[in-house]
């Protein structure tokens, strides 16, 4: 029997997607789990995986079409039922080419990069940067990104394949020579995910209550037996230390469920999964991956994972359920040697945990002053659905984790 495959609502707060590429065509066979298409979203491009196994008989809309959530994309039949086109109503908010396509009239795919088109040049803010530094003209290049854009591994491609000479003073640029003179002021546009990012967070900051707990963790013995993990694993599977950082939040979650929650109305909905959503910076702005269940896998799978993940948002290639359904957040920035920081909750979770750098520091034990590895966090929670005394106790129980971080792979 035909099943209609309807553009998927990927988080609380999306309301349209623009369906970027079909990845399958009219008359192609698929199996269910397999890619039909690829859309892009406020957070990313997303790969759409068929709902059915069969035989592709409609393609709905065309590529580029902005199509509402839960409107009917694609039908999945086997080669010789009749197929009627499913009910479009919902369709009268598609922009873009759109239409109840025949059966027997195959939509083609496009493919990874699209040719250069008269018109604006769609490209975003760091190419257009890097295009104006090295004199580019951006008609001349195609995109790779969502909808032909063009990013930053198009721009370095193309400086690849040009022969621009050897640097003499002859063809260096005066404002090399010379002392520059101020620059101009420049108006970049907001990608479609610094615009989500600024709605929401502008919408988490004005409408949630945020309060705020800091805490000091003893990281000596967690580093070592990092360390010792290591040495003794291939360099594919070494486990980092936001990997042990997020199985003990996890495990700390589950004595604090009114953390691993979200705020539903005038009650509180306390999520049965602790679904650990993790920070991870691309190209504009932020996504946030989420480890499923990361309180009942060990420490490998969670490294593994994440860095699946972490590899298909940079690509651009995410899963729906790589980037939805996280029900508490973390936000390491200690990579980049920052000290303390606080996040902005990420609604509709309850809380979110700020994570600053690992270092070896002086520090007083036991009337002793020595070096020891230090690292300092902040959690920030919706003061609607807890309370200051709660966050601390979560503090001081997530230090058993990381102080005694046997407790991690028990």
């Amino acid at each position: 029997m035909a099943e209609t495959i309807n553009m998927p609502k990927l988080g609380f707060d999306m309301a349209e997607g623009t369906l970027v590429r079909w990845v399958k065509k009219v008359g192609e066979t698929i199996n269910k789990g397999e890619v039909l298409a690829e859309i892009e979203t406020d957070k990313a491009t997303v790969e759409v995986e068929s709902t059915a196994a069969g035989v592709v008989r409609l393609l709905l809309v065309e590529q580029g079409a902005v199509v509402p959530v839960n409107s009917p994309i694609a039908v999945v039949g086997t080669a010789d039922e009749k197929i009627e086109a499913p009910n479009t109503s919902q369709m009268s908010k598609v922009e873009g080419p759109a239409a109840t396509v025949p059966e027997q009239i195959p939509i083609p795919a496009a493919g990874t990069a699209s040719a250069p088109v008269a018109g604006p040049v769609k490209a975003s803010p760091l190419a257009k940067k890097i295009a104006r530094e090295q004199s580019l003209d951006l008609s001349q290049i195609q995109g790779s990104g969502p909808g032909g854009r063009i990013v930053r591994r198009d721009i370095e491609a193309a400086l690849q394949t040009m022969d621009r000479g050897p640097l003499t003073v002859a063809n260096v640029s005066s404002s090399v020579v010379h002392r520059p003179s101020s620059a101009a002021d420049e108006t970049v546009g907001m990608s479609k995910l610094r615009q989500a990012i600024a709605r929401r967070m502008s919408e988490s900051k004005t409408s949630i209550p945020h309060f705020y707990v800091s805490h000091e963790y003893k990281m000596d013995a967690l580093m070592d037996l990092r360390a010792q993990f290591n040495r003794i694993v291939p360099e594919d599977e070494k486990l980092s230390v936001n990997d042990l950082i997020v199985r003990a939040v996890a495990l700390t979650l589950r004595q604090f469920p009114n953390l691993n929650a979200s705020l539903n109305g005038n009650s509180v909905l306390r999520h049965g999964q602790v679904n650990v959503g993790i920070a991870v910076s691309v190209e504009g702005g932020l996504l946030t991956i989420v480890c499923r269940g990361a309180d009942q896998k060990p420490l490998r799978q969670i490294s593994a994972e994440v860095k699946a993940m972490a590899a298909r948002v940079r690509l651009g290639k995410v899963k729906p359920e790589d980037i939805e359904g996280s029900t508490f957040s973390i936000s390491n920035m200690g990579m980049y040697d920052v000290e303390n920081f606080a996040a902005i909750i990420n609604p509709p979770e309850a809380a979110i945990l700020a994570i600053g750098s690992a270092r070896q520091v002086p520090v007083v034990d036991e009337g002793v002053l020595k070096v020891g590895w230090r690292m300092k966090a902040t959690i920030s929670v919706d003061h609607r659905v807890s309370d200051g005394v709660e966050a601390a106790k979560f503090m001081q129980a997530l230090a058993l984790y990381l102080e005694e971080p046997l407790r991690l792979v028990l």
